[in-house]
């Protein structure tokens, strides 16, 4: 299993650095004009939430963050906060599960004998004899049985 999250935190690392990046600039540009936007629409009682969002300057970032952690604003920002990094959360999850891979010889080459490093046996050769697999070959000039079970099937045209 921890071969499995290796393999994925290495394959998605870019990902997860990207939603990482997304989630700072999210923060810092819109969860602070909506944070205000809200309270002055709601809480605040006028009730133009929307009018109050597209009235708001996105292009006065430190302005707007430091209003949204002013006293009035800043339970309502935090909360934003949370919804937002919930949700980048859930779609990085899936994301990860997703990139895991479903068994252990994944992105292994089929056909070869790369998965079998541990399980060679000393009797057989790089060199010459029966191809068995890519790098494998059983001798013909040994002793015993060098008979050789094909699996798989033959074309006769």
């Amino acid at each position: 299993m921890g071969e499995k999250i290796r393999f994925a935190l290495k394959k998605c690392k870019s990902v997860l650095i990207i939603v990482l990046i997304l989630w700072v600039i999210l923060s810092i540009v819109l969860i602070g004009p909506i944070s205000i936007s809200w309270v002055d629409g709601t809480v605040k009682g006028n009730g133009e939430f929307i009018e109050n969002l597209l009235k708001s300057d996105l292009s006065n970032v430190f302005g707007n963050l430091k209003k949204a952690f002013s006293n009035e604003y800043r339970n309502t920002y935090l909360k934003n906060e949370l919804y937002l990094a919930i949700v980048l959360t859930f779609f990085a999850t899936v994301g990860f599960i997703k990139t895991m891979p479903k068994h252990e010889y994944a992105n292994i080459e089929h056909g070869s004998s790369d998965w079998a490093k541990g399980e060679q046996y000393s009797i057989l050769s790089k060199n010459k004899g029966i191809l068995l697999a890519e790098k494998h070959y059983l001798p013909v000039d040994k002793r015993g049985n060098v008979n050789v079970l094909v699996v798989g099937r033959f074309r006769f045209w």
